[in-house]
C-alpha cells in the first residue's frame, strides 16, 4: 500500500470492531457504521443548491432543492441509497484504488509524483473517476461523515498536485508525454476524451463544493476551465474535433452556476457554436449537420443524450429559442419513435446513418447508437446504461425549464427500469448493455456479456450508476416561488425554504412503486399560503386526492401536476392514490420485432419473464400470453430482496426442433396452460445465467 493510502488510519467507531486503513478501505466502516437515525445531518445550517443548480437560472420554471434538504427515509429508494452507501462506494473505491483491472486513482498518484509507475487504462478513466467522486460527494451531503470528507480531501489534494501549472489535467496525456511519447500532446486527438474528462471534473467539483462549502476541488475545476477557455479562445475545425461525448456542456455550465463567472457561460456558448466548424462530421458524433438543423436523435446514444442535456442547460441560462425548438423536436422523435418501453436508448451496436441514403457519400458508421425510427431489436438491443442515465439527465433539465409532467414521466421510467437494471442487487456487478430479450444460445456473438460483471473494459457505466443513485433524492422535489413540486414518490423528508423565507417541512410515506398510495404530511410551515403540486403519472387513470380526510375539489388529470393551494398547518396531510392496474402493452406496428407481442407493466415498473420462474420442461420461446390473461400482484419479500411479482396462467406450446431450418410449413400447435411469474425488469439476472424476455407473443 502506498504512503498516501497508509497514512489514513481510523479507529473503529464500533466496540469490538477492527479499524480499517487506507483512503478507500476506510469506506468499509465509513458507510457501514451508521445507524439509520443518525444518517441524515446537514453539513451547514444554510441550504445548498442541488446537483443541478437552477437557483439563479433565469429561464428555469423550477428551482432545484438543496443536496442537504432532502433524503430518503424508507422503502424502495432508501434501500437503493443504502446499497450505494454500504456496498457500491466501498467496492468501487477499492477497485479504483487498485491496479488489478485498470488504473484510476493510481494514475493521478503517478502524475502527482507520489509513486513511480506507467500509465495504464482507457483514455476516459479520469472522467469515470470523477463520477465516483461526485457520487461520494453527494453521499457526504446527506450523511455528513467526517471520515468520508477527509477521504475526499486527500484525493482532491493528489488531483491538485497532478494538475499542470496552466490548468491542464489529463493523466493519460500527461503520463505518456512524461514517458517521451512525442505523438501525444494536449487536444490533438479527438478520441482521447480530454474535454469529456474535464467536463466530468467540473460537475464533480461543483457538487463537492455544494456538499462541503470548501473550494479545494472547485479551484482545480476553475483552473481547468480557464485552460479550456484559453485553448479554445480562437476555435478551429481541428480544435472542434475534440468535443466528442460532450459532458463538458453540463460541466462548464454547472461551474458557471457555482462561481457566477460569466466567462464560463460564454465558453459553453462557444463550445456549442464550435460544432458547426467540424469538417467531415459524422452522425456518430451528431456533428454532421449544425445542431439547429437536427430533427432526429442519431448517432452514439450517450453522446447524443449528453449533448441534449447540455443544450437544455444552456437554454436554462440563455433562453435561446433556437435551442429549445431543436430540443423539443428531437425529444418528440425519441419518445414516439426511438425509445424502448424500459426507457432504454441506443438500439444498435453498430450500423450506418442515414440508413439507406440515396447519396452514399453521406452514410457514416454509427456505434452504440440510436437506430432508424422504430428500429428497436430486443436480443441485440444495446441500451448502454450511460445512455439511459443521459436520457434522465436530459429530461430532468427539460422539466426544470417547463414544469411539464411528461418529462418527469421519462425520468421515472428510466430510474425504475433501464437505469437500475445496470447494477446487481449486491451492488458490485454491472451491465454495460441492457437487452430486452436473452436466449441461450444467442443467435449471434455479441460484444458485451449477458451477465453482470464486476469490471468492464469501458468502465463508464458503474460510476455513473453510483452517482445517479447517490443523487436520486434530489430529483424528488422542486420549488417555484410559492410552490413545492412533488416529482418522485418514495419515503422521504424535505426541509426547505420558499422564496418568501417560509420554512416548509414535508414527510412522504408510501410503499411506491409497489403500491400507489402516497401520504404527504406537513411537518412544519409558515403562516402564508403555498401550493403543493403533485405529479400524476401518465400511466395512471382515475387518480384521487384527499386533504385531511376530505376529498379535493377537483380530480387529478393523468400526466399533469395537480395543484393544492391553501394556508397549511403543521399536521395537515394529503393522500394521493394512483391506481396501478396490470397493463398489457403493445408496440406501434412499425416496430417489427414486437409485432403481435405484449409487454407487462404495472405502475412505473416494466416486467419481464425469466427462465427460473418457468416449469422445468418449458422454454421461454414456447410461452404465449392470452389476451385475457389475469395477472395478480403479490409482494414477495423473500424474492430478489423483496419485489412485487405478477402471477397468472399463460400457455406453452410443445418444444420444437428448428435445428438446420429457417422456414417450414405451418403446423398445428398443441398448447397447455402453465403458471407464470413476472418479475421487474430491473432485477433480472440476479439468480445466475438465465433466459429473459420483456416482449412475449400473444396466443391466438
Amino acid at each position: 500500500m502506498n504512503t498516501q493510502l497508509s497514512a489514513l488510519k481510523i479507529q473503529s467507531p464500533v466496540p469490538g470492531k477492527p479499524a480499517v486503513h487506507g483512503i478507500f478501505g476506510v469506506a468499509r466502516w465509513i458507510f457501514g457504521a451508521f445507524l439509520l437515525g443518525a444518517l441524515f445531518k446537514p453539513l451547514t445550517t444554510t441550504a445548498e443548491p442541488g446537483v443541478v443548480d437552477t437557483t439563479c437560472s433565469p429561464f428555469a420554471k423550477i428551482r432545484t432543492v438543496g443536496l442537504d434538504e432532502v433524503h430518503w427515509t424508507q422503502g424502495f429508494w432508501l434501500d437503493r441509497f443504502e446499497l450505494c452507501r454500504t456496498q457500491m462506494i466501498p467496492s468501487m473505491g477499492r477497485l479504483m484504488e487498485g491496479t488489478n483491472y485498470s488504473q484510476f486513482y493510481y494514475n493521478f498518484e503517478i502524475a502527482a509524483g507520489l509513486v513511480d509507475g506507467k500509465p495504464h487504462g482507457a483514455t476516459f478513466n479520469d472522467g469515470d473517476f470523477y463520477k465516483f467522486l461526485e457520487g461520494a460527494s453527494a453521499t457526504l451531503a446527506v450523511t455528513n461523515n467526517p471520515d468520508l470528507r477527509q477521504m475526499l480531501d486527500r484525493i482532491i489534494a493528489v488531483i491538485g498536485r497532478a494538475q499542470a501549472t496552466n490548468g491542464y489535467l489529463d493523466t493519460w496525456v500527461q503520463l505518456h508525454q512524461r514517458d517521451g511519447d512525442t505523438n501525444v500532446a494536449p487536444f490533438q486527438e479527438p478520441n482521447r476524451f480530454e474535454v469529456y474528462n474535464l467536463g466530468q471534473l467540473m460537475t464533480a467539483a461543483s457538487v463537492n463544493y455544494r456538499a462541503t462549502g470548501e473550494t479545494n476541488f472547485l479551484n482545480i475545476a476553475c483552473k481547468a476551465a480557464d485552460c479550456l477557455d484559453n485553448t479554445f479562445q480562437h476555435p478551429t475545425p481541428a480544435l472542434a474535433n475534440n468535443l466528442v461525448c460532450p459532458s463538458h456542456y453540463m460541466g462548464i455550465i454547472e461551474l458557471y452556476r457555482a462561481t457566477h463567472d460569466p466567462r464560463y457561460l460564454e465558453l459553453a456558448k462557444r463550445f456549442l457554436a464550435m460544432r458547426n466548424l467540424v469538417k467531415g462530421g459524422t452522425a456518430d458524433n451528431q456533428d454532421q449537420i449544425p445542431f439547429a438543423d437536427q430533427s432526429e436523435a442519431e448517432g452514439h446514444a450517450v453522446r447524443a443524450n449528453y449533448l441534449y442535456a447540455g443544450a437544455a442547460d444552456l437554454y436554462l441560462e440563455t433562453g435561446d429559442t433556437n435551442l429549445w425548438r431543436t430540443l423539443e423536436t428531437i425529444w418528440t422523435n425519441v419518445v414516439t419513435e426511438k425509445i424502448y418501453i424500459t426507457g432504454g436508448c441506443g438500439a444498435l451496436y453498430d450500423g450506418a446513418a442515414p440508413d439507406g441514403a440515396k447519396d452514399q457519400k453521406l452514410i457514416t458508421r454509427v456505434h452504440q447508437a440510436y437506430g432508424r425510427n422504430f428500429q428497436l431489436p430486443n436480443i441485440t438491443a444495446h441500451n448502454e446504461t450511460c445512455a439511459n442515465i443521459g436520457n434522465a439527465l436530459w429530461n430532468w433539465r427539460m422539466f426544470l425549464a417547463t414544469g411539464e409532467a411528461k418529462f418527469m414521466d421519462v425520468v421515472e421510467l428510466e430510474f425504475y427500469n433501464s437505469v437500475l437494471s445496470g447494477v446487481s442487487l449486491n451492488g458490485t456487478n454491472f451491465f454495460y448493455t441492457n437487452p430486452l430479450r436473452v436466449t441461450h444460445p444467442l443467435p449471434t456473438q455479441l460484444r458485451w456479456p449477458r451477465t453482470r460483471v464486476p469490471f468492464l473494459s469501458s468502465f463508464c457505466c458503474p460510476p455513473n450508476l453510483l452517482r445517479t443513485i447517490a443523487e436520486s433524492a434530489d430529483y424528488a422535489y422542486g420549488k417555484s416561488d410559492d410552490a413545492i413540486w412533488v416529482n418522485l414518490y418514495g419515503g422521504s423528508a424535505l426541509d426547505t425554504k420558499l422564496a418568501n423565507g417560509d420554512y416548509v417541512k414535508l414527510v412522504q410515506q408510501t410503499e411506491y412503486p409497489w403500491n400507489g398510495r402516497v401520504r404527504i404530511r406537513i411537518a412544519a410551515c409558515g403562516k402564508r399560503a403555498f401550493a403543493l403540486r403533485l405529479r400524476v403519472p401518465g400511466w395512471t387513470e382515475h387518480a384521487s386526492v384527499r386533504i385531511n380526510d376530505g376529498p379535493a375539489d377537483d380530480s387529478p388529470r393523468s400526466q399533469s401536476y395537480f395543484e393544492i393551494r391553501r394556508v397549511w398547518h403543521p399536521g395537515d396531510f394529503v393522500d394521493l392514490n394512483l391506481p396501478m392496474p396490470v397493463r398489457l402493452m403493445t408496440a406501434n406496428p412499425l416496430v417489427e420485432e414486437d409485432l403481435n407481442q405484449v409487454a407487462v407493466q404495472r405502475g412505473p415498473v416494466v416486467y419481464c419473464l425469466e427462465s427460473p420462474d418457468l416449469p422445468a420442461d418449458v422454454r421461454l420461446s414456447d410461452v404465449l400470453i392470452p389476451p385475457d390473461v389475469q395477472l395478480t400482484a403479490r409482494y414477495d419479500r423473500r424474492l430478489l430482496d423483496g419485489v412485487v411479482v405478477l402471477e397468472g396462467r399463460a400457455l406453452a406450446r410443445a418444444q420444437e426442433n428448428w435445428t438446420g431450418k429457417l422456414y417450414r410449413q405451418l403446423q398445428p400447435t398443441n398448447l397447455k396452460a402453465i403458471p407464470v411469474k413476472f418479475i421487474p425488469y430491473s432485477v433480472w439476472q440476479n439468480r445466475g445465467p438465465s433466459e429473459m424476455s420483456v416482449w412475449l407473443p400473444l396466443a391466438g
